[in-house]
């Protein structure tokens, strides 16, 4: 009996050696250097104003032979806002549109992601001015580099837009737009 209880872990060692190896999730913690969440909305159909948010965090996992394990969150804090106009960057974080007093955080938490042909395909919960909406976005890039040495990054970026209405932002709609045209790009740092 002991012969072959040997017998069973030394043919579960070499298998073990000789199998591939098992690979865990790669985690990240975004990089605010280089990480940015900008939009556009119009101006009264004659011009796009621009703008971003400064104060951003977050992380996420790759799992690169499970796609479906893989997972993101972010974190913006409106009052964070800046469209290079300080007058209308206090307006923005008002009670009018933002209400960043009220609401001093938007998340995101991913609830699925998928590999599609142009990248990831991630759904998740935006929660935004107190309300919390289901978006579907597609993630491009994925490359890897170890910048500066040693240090291991991935990054991605994604378009898309949202209907500020939807989560209860419709003051001004008509001067300014109801469509709000979102880029984020980010690099995280392997953790």
């Amino acid at each position: 009996m002991r012969k072959s209880l040997l017998a069973v872990a030394g043919c579960l060692a070499i298998l073990a050696m000789s199998g591939p190896a098992l690979r865990a999730a790669d985690s990240y913690n975004l990089d605010p250097a280089h990480t940015a969440v900008t939009f556009k909305i119009s101006h009264i159909g004659l011009s796009w104003t621009h703008g971003r948010f400064n104060d951003v965090s977050g992380r996420f996992v790759i799992d690169s032979a499970e796609p479906t394990q893989s997972s993101f969150q972010l974190s913006l804090k409106p009052d964070s806002v800046d469209t290079g106009n300080e007058k209308r960057d206090e307006h923005l974080k008002g009670p009018d549109f933002l209400n960043a007093k009220q609401f001093p955080a938007a998340t995101f938490q991913s609830t699925s992601v998928k590999a599609v042909q142009a990248g990831l395909e991630v759904t998740g919960d935006f929660t935004f001015h107190g309300k919390t909406q289901p978006i579907t976005f597609t993630l491009a890039g994925g490359k890897t580099a170890e910048f500066p040495p040693g240090v291991k990054r991935t990054g991605y970026s994604t378009q898309f837009k949202l209907k500020r209405s939807d989560f209860g932002m419709d003051k001004m709609v008509g001067a300014i737009g109801d469509e709000v045209f979102v880029s984020i790009s980010f690099e995280g740092v392997k953790s």
